[in-house]
């Protein structure tokens, strides 16, 4: 494949993962609305996905033995944390807001690098971040006396700080006990024991035999339209995990974690964009204002931030997995393997 064939199917993909990613805070809040449980629409998800992904997960078996505190941290953090803190916000604050608040975690990665590592930063770095906080100030209506659900903000924040706990794991594991010719794990193993592991705490967490399953079979309200609730949660298992994980990866390893990151910044945009349509909720213009402000802010951050030295974890065959995946790992953290989810 030539070298702009090779681009144009990676921003294809890109684009793909971003929007199936944006799609699903969409889908799952029906379905709460309806009358689940945050904990179980994420058990669900994740569930479904972790075994719809169970061929690949044996495939890569060998990982279990040989990066069991990387699986282990995906799945707690990048799969179990940032989408049970998404879900449970979005059933309290609109959509777009809580995946706005969720781009703060390059800056907050930053703040890692700049405070705990006593790395130094760029300056365009510091910018990104002073603009990220300052455009989500605009979000929240911070002159208003926070126009949004406190605890709603704090449940987005709480997913943001999950990406960064995800982020800061494989930037210290990368390297350790390793040697230079060490085979660095293959990013899709990472996502379906993630997604296995995922599950597992989920399920202890979230206690899914306590679930009402009859809602299920009934239908949810999308803007005064009945859905199937099983059509909703085909949508988020199927397009925004599985679909959204394995487009996301390989757009990385097509492109690079840096362009892949900017793509995936179309994803407040197209969560968003169908929440406003498909659920009826509006931004006012000073939020849409400051949306894009944080967008370009964690985009500036991405793009300045330093990178740490390579390892095995950190030169990966190709993210955000983030979220990182949820999740896209902000570009300078190194690591190739995490998505944000945001909208996990």
């Amino acid at each position: 494949m030539h070298a702009s064939q090779k681009r144009s199917a990676g921003l294809g993909l890109a684009l793909a993962s971003a929007f199936a990613f944006g799609g699903s805070g969409v889908a799952a809040k029906p379905l709460i609305e309806a009358g689940l449980d945050p904990l179980h629409v994420v058990w669900l998800r994740v569930t479904g996905a972790a075994l719809v992904m169970l061929p690949v997960a044996w495939r890569h078996r060998r990982l279990v033995r040989e990066r069991p505190v990387l699986l282990a941290g995906f799945g707690l953090f990048a799969v179990a944390g940032v989408q049970a803190f998404y879900f449970a916000s979005i059933s309290r604050i609109p959509v777009g807001v809580a995946l706005l608040i969720e781009y703060l975690a390059p800056a907050l990665v930053l703040g890692w690098v700049r405070f705990v590592q006593r790395r130094p930063v760029t300056r365009a770095a510091a910018v990104g971040v002073v603009l990220a906080v300052g455009g989500l100030a605009c979000v929240v209506e911070v002159w208003a006396g926070l126009g949004f659900d406190a605890v709603g903000l704090l449940l987005a924040l709480g997913a943001a700080c999950c990406q960064v706990g995800y982020f800061v794991l494989s930037d210290q594991g990368a390297g350790h006990g390793e040697t230079a010719d060490s085979e660095p794990p293959h990013p899709v193993g990472v996502i379906a024991y993630g997604l296995l592991a995922g599950a597992v705490v989920l399920t202890v967490v979230a206690g899914p035999w306590a679930m009402d399953w009859a809602v299920l079979g009934g239908s949810a309200e999308m803007n005064g339209h009945d859905v199937p609730a099983w059509l909703l949660l085909c949508w988020i298992v199927l397009l925004a995990t599985v679909l959204a994980y394995a487009t996301g990866v390989v757009s990385v390893r097509l492109l690079s974690p840096q362009v892949a990151g900017v793509v995936a910044c179309l994803e407040a945009v197209v969560a968003t964009v169908l929440a406003w349509v498909l659920l009826g909720e509006h931004l006012s213009p000073p939020q849409l204002v400051g949306g894009g402000v944080v967008l370009i802010g964690a985009f500036i951050a991405q793009s300045s931030a330093p990178r740490p030295p390579s390892g095995p974890v950190a030169s990966g065959p190709g993210v955000t997995v983030a979220g990182a995946a949820e999740a896209q790992e902000p570009a300078g953290t190194g690591s190739e393997l995490s998505r944000p989810p945001a909208s996990p």
